[in-house]
This record gives C-alpha cells, sequence and structure tokens, in this order.
C-alpha cells in the first residue's frame, strides 16, 4: 500500500514538533533545495538540449521528476511546488547571470550552513531527521511546508 500525501506528511510532523526546529525548517528547507537544484543546474548540458529549448538542462529534467513525484501524492499540492520550484530554477538563472562562475561555490556554502542549522534543529528538537528513516522524506519535507502555506491561504492539498 502506498502512503497518502497526509500519511507522508502526518510520519514527517512527528519529528518536527518543537517551535526552533520547525522554525529553522522554514528557513533551510528551501534553501537546501535551492542548492540542489543549483547543483544540478550547474551539471554540463549537452548541446542538443540547447536545440530544444534555452531552458531544457538536467535542473529542468529532475524538476518534472519532482513534479512528476508530487503530482502522484497530490496534484493540488504539486501545483504549489511547481511555483515554488519554478521560481527557485528562475532565481538560480539569474543568479548564475549575475555571478557566472559562482553558482557552484555559493550554493555549497549555503548547502553546508543550512545542513548544519537543520541538525541543530533536530538535536533541540531529540529525534533524528525524517530522512534516516526514508530518503523520500528529502521531498516530503517541501512539501510539509507548502501544506502549511496551504493550510494558512484555505487551499486544501
Amino acid at each position: 500500500m502506498s502512503k497518502s500525501i497526509q500519511m507522508w506528511l502526518d510520519e514527517y510532523g512527528e519529528s518536527h514538533q518543537n517551535k526552533v526546529n520547525k522554525r529553522i525548517h522554514w528557513v533551510c528547507v528551501p534553501i537546501i533545495f535551492w542548492t540542489a537544484m543549483a547543483f544540478v543546474f550547474a551539471i554540463p548540458t549537452p548541446a542538443a538540449f540547447f536545440e530544444v529549448s534555452m531552458h531544457l538542462n538536467w535542473a529542468t529534467i529532475c524538476a518534472v521528476l519532482i513534479t512528476i513525484f508530487y503530482a502522484r501524492l497530490s496534484l493540488s499540492l504539486s501545483v504549489g511546488m511547481i511555483v515554488f520550484t519554478a521560481l527557485c530554477y528562475f532565481s538560480i538563472t539569474a543568479f548564475d547571470s549575475a555571478f557566472p562562475g559562482y553558482l557552484v561555490i555559493f550554493s555549497a556554502v549555503l548547502f553546508i550552513i543550512a545542513w548544519a542549522v537543520q541538525f541543530y534543529g533536530h538535536e533541540v528538537e531529540g529525534k533524528k531527521p525524517s530522512f534516516f528513516k526514508d530518503v523520500q522524506y528529502l521531498m516530503i519535507g517541501p512539501a510539509w511546508l507548502m501544506s502549511f502555506t496551504y493550510k494558512k491561504i484555505g487551499l486544501k492539498y
């Protein structure tokens, strides 16, 4: 039996009850998502991709796969994740254009700091990060935050 989105979110939420840890996640999860996408964006793109579209690269291919992951759990929630992923993608392309050659080092620094702070949050929480149980929780973290955004504005997921 596959888990529903609510089951995933509830299980993820079990190790994210402490206010400090939650606040940390609101900052660090989006940063980690952005940096992971930036790392993938930085992978050299075959010239044949550009013949199809200037936006066809490894990051957009991963974005499609990410969208499929979320869509199979919740079509509604996947819309919010598509918007967030697109914002990440276009801010990455803007950063790369503004500061050519610095995307990977900038992302690496942010990635390391964000993970260090995340682990601190889990130390405060007293519980291990969920992805130690199942690596798919790395994808549930952003959806967990998006679910709170949906609740706040009255959307169902």
